[in-house]
């Protein structure tokens, strides 16, 4: 089994372009497993990953193209909260989304994205934003 970790943020549209990324690698999705990961930074309400309208239709666009889907959360850092799932469930490619950001917004808030491929122990997918042409 292929196992592909698939962090998320609270925008639809970019989790859904990653789930068409997932849908575009070769093979089949009755090899795959994909782990939809949300990491909350800050949640006093104590919200669940199952409340998050990315995940759920993400969930459900993955699983109706016949894909194997496990949602996860955690808390705190979102690069940490990547890196730890993956080195814990041994995935083999980790699809993140990627933003437009300036190099000064980058430098100033960070980039998860960023962090992530400077320091992850195996491939990385980053599926681009919608250009426009």
């Amino acid at each position: 089994m292929y196992e592909i970790l698939m962090p998320i943020d609270t925008d639809t549209d970019r989790a859904l372009r990653q789930a068409r990324a997932v849908e575009d690698l070769p093979g089949g999705p009755e090899d795959v497993h994909v782990t939809v990961l949300h990491s909350f930074t800050d949640n006093p309400s104590g919200a669940s990953i199952t409340q998050l309208q990315s995940a759920r239709r993400t969930e459900s666009h993955l699983q109706d193209a016949g894909y194997s889907v496990t949602l996860d959360e955690r808390s705190g850092s979102p690069a940490d909260a990547i890196l730890d799932v993956a080195a814990e469930d041994d995935v083999d490619l980790i699809c993140i989304g990627g933003r437009k950001r300036s190099p000064t917004g980058k430098v100033l808030f960070g980039s998860v994205t960023q962090s992530v491929l400077l320091d992850a122990d195996r491939s990385v997918l980053v599926c681009r934003r919608d250009v426009d042409a």
